[in-house]
């Protein structure tokens, strides 16, 4: 059965990823941006802090009895923990420290952030050979792995911020590839085959229904698999709303449009990125932003389903924005939240 995101919407949170070095800073910029209603907090991500603190690096920390170390091509399974795992376990615990300290009697929504089981297998490599994605065994052996690690996560954080309703979305920028089988073997000379589309949401059911929390499956391709992902049993799908806006063929219009149908009347959250990721030219206005989410309505729902429906995100994570813009994006989505709240 699917779950339930814990969190009235409209809303506003943020991808993940944020700009610069310091843990303690950008908790902080969280909190002061979405600290309240209707903004959804979350954990951040600091990959300019370097290898361990990158997207996959944070999440080989999560597997349970599996290793990787960093290689000349990336990231790659070892037999034995090493210097590589050690810095990605160090950066966690110790963000998850400052969480904590930062977050003494939060109560409210709390959103946790992890690559995905495809995205990891499309990414790492075997000891000796080709990517994991390449072994059906080995892709079956880091979703478990994975799967009871972020259990474990989900369940830590629960002691460490008793107040918080726990959110995790898992990262899947490759899944489209995988999909579509346009992922690169290691040696880059040749594409792995395509997976099929009930062996991938199969694996990803296994990894959301041990998590004992709402999943949100974040995607920022132009080719995000909608329908997989609701019948993978996921709480809510987060993408670039831009990518679907217009530009397409009326047959693949409205084959979306009848995706995103399906997904407000089955009660699937849609984390809709209208926020710039980096900085633009000219900042946007609130109301600009809550009329592009309003697009939405063109499906044939009123403004006010589409409205309770929606969490406003940026677009993409905010790694490559400036702190100051990172700070401005996150208000931006809480204020587009906030008009949203007045739609009739």
């Amino acid at each position: 059965m699917r779950s339930v995101v814990p969190i009235p919407a409209p809303s506003a949170t943020g991808i993940g990823s944020l700009p610069g070095h310091d843990m303690a800073d950008a908790i902080r910029l969280v909190m002061d941006g979405l600290g309240e209603q209707p903004g959804l907090p979350f954990l951040p991500e600091l990959p300019q802090r370097g290898v361990g603190a990158d997207m996959v690096g944070r999440s080989t920390a999560f597997l349970v009895d599996l290793y990787a170390e960093v290689q000349p091509s990336g990231w790659r399974v070892s037999e034995r923990p090493g210097r590589d795992h050690g810095r990605a376990r160090s950066y966690l615990s110790s963000d998850l420290d400052l969480l904590e300290e930062h977050t003494q009697g939060y109560t409210g929504p709390l959103k946790l952030q992890a690559a995905g089981p495809w995205t990891l297998a499309a990414t790492v490599e075997l000891a000796h050979g080709d990517k994991l994605l390449a072994d059906r065994g080995a892709v079956r052996d880091v979703a478990a792995s994975l799967a009871e690690g972020l259990r474990l996560h989900v369940e830590d954080m629960r002691k460490r911020v008793p107040g918080a309703q726990v959110i995790l979305q898992l990262d899947e920028p490759a899944l489209p590839g995988v999909l579509r089988g346009t992922v690169p073997t290691a040696s880059g000379f040749g594409r792995l085959r395509a997976i099929e589309e009930n062996v991938a949401r199969d694996v990803l059911r296994s990894v959301i229904e041990a998590a004992d929390a709402p999943v949100i499956v974040h995607c920022c391709a132009p080719d995000v698999p909608f329908d997989s992902l609701r019948h993978a049993g996921v709480a809510g799908i987060s993408f670039d709303l831009s990518l679907f806006l217009g530009g397409q063929s009326p047959d693949k219009t409205a084959d979306r449009e009848a995706v995103f149908g399906e997904l407000i009347e089955g009660g699937v959250r849609l984390f809709a990125g209208v926020v710039p990721s980096t900085d633009p030219a000219a900042a946007p206005s609130v109301t600009g932003l809550r009329d592009r989410v309003l697009t939405l309505t063109r499906l044939g729902f009123p403004a006010r389903q589409v409205a309770d429906s929606v969490i406003v995100t940026p677009s993409c994570g905010l790694a490559g924005a400036s702190p100051g813009w990172a700070g401005r994006a996150l208000k931006l989505c809480r204020d587009t939240a906030r008009a949203l709240e007045e739609v009739d």
